[in-house]
Protein backbone atom coordinates (compact mmCIF):
# COMPACT_ATOMS: atom_id res chain seq x y z
CA UNK A 1 0.00 0.00 0.00
CA UNK A 2 2.46 2.59 1.12
CA UNK A 3 6.52 2.43 0.61
CA UNK A 4 7.34 3.52 3.96
CA UNK A 5 11.23 3.09 3.06
CA UNK A 6 13.36 6.77 3.11
CA UNK A 7 13.17 6.98 -0.47
CA UNK A 8 9.77 6.12 -0.86
CA UNK A 9 8.49 8.16 1.87
CA UNK A 10 10.56 11.08 -0.26
CA UNK A 11 9.02 9.70 -3.41
CA UNK A 12 5.56 9.96 -2.31
CA UNK A 13 5.83 13.81 -0.40
CA UNK A 14 8.26 15.19 -2.98
CA UNK A 15 10.43 16.34 -0.06
CA UNK A 16 13.66 16.97 -2.61
CA UNK A 17 12.64 20.34 -2.94
CA UNK A 18 14.02 23.15 -0.67
CA UNK A 19 10.92 24.74 1.11
CA UNK A 20 12.16 25.25 4.46
CA UNK A 21 11.49 28.60 5.11
CA UNK A 22 7.47 28.78 4.03
CA UNK A 23 7.45 25.25 6.56
CA UNK A 24 9.44 27.39 9.15
CA UNK A 25 6.64 29.77 9.72
CA UNK A 26 3.43 29.11 11.13
CA UNK A 27 3.75 25.79 11.97
CA UNK A 28 3.68 23.06 8.96
CA UNK A 29 0.79 20.64 9.73
CA UNK A 30 -3.09 21.51 9.28
CA UNK A 31 -1.94 23.75 6.16
CA UNK A 32 -3.08 23.42 2.62
CA UNK A 33 -1.27 22.71 -0.12
CA UNK A 34 0.09 25.53 -2.56
CA UNK A 35 2.60 25.91 -5.41
CA UNK A 36 5.38 28.87 -4.63
CA UNK A 37 7.85 30.06 -6.47
CA UNK A 38 11.02 28.79 -5.09
CA UNK A 39 14.13 30.37 -7.17
CA UNK A 40 13.56 29.97 -10.68
CA UNK A 41 10.91 26.83 -10.21
CA UNK A 42 8.01 26.06 -8.85
CA UNK A 43 7.58 24.19 -6.09
CA UNK A 44 4.46 22.19 -4.40
CA UNK A 45 4.02 22.97 -0.74
CA UNK A 46 2.35 20.90 2.07
CA UNK A 47 2.71 17.68 -0.30
CA UNK A 48 1.79 15.90 3.08
CA UNK A 49 -1.65 17.42 3.46
CA UNK A 50 -3.06 15.83 0.42
CA UNK A 51 -5.52 13.71 1.10
CA UNK A 52 -5.62 11.34 -2.01
CA UNK A 53 -5.09 8.45 -1.09
CA UNK A 54 -8.56 7.95 1.24
CA UNK A 55 -10.44 5.80 -0.74
CA UNK A 56 -7.27 3.63 -1.10
CA UNK A 57 -6.96 3.63 2.36
CA UNK A 58 -10.84 2.09 3.22
CA UNK A 59 -10.77 -0.48 0.97
CA UNK A 60 -7.69 -1.98 2.08
CA UNK A 61 -8.95 -1.09 5.95
CA UNK A 62 -12.41 -3.13 4.36
CA UNK A 63 -10.44 -5.92 3.35
CA UNK A 64 -8.86 -6.20 6.39
CA UNK A 65 -11.35 -6.23 8.31
CA UNK A 66 -13.56 -8.93 6.47
CA UNK A 67 -9.99 -10.77 6.76
CA UNK A 68 -10.01 -10.60 10.31
CA UNK A 69 -13.30 -11.52 11.06
CA UNK A 70 -13.06 -14.72 8.98
CA UNK A 71 -10.08 -15.49 11.12
CA UNK A 72 -12.04 -15.43 14.57
CA UNK A 73 -14.13 -18.72 13.43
Amino acid sequence: MFDLTPGGIIQALNLRNPIYRPTAAYGHFGRAPERRRVGDRYVELFTWEHADRVEELQVAAERASRTSGKAKV
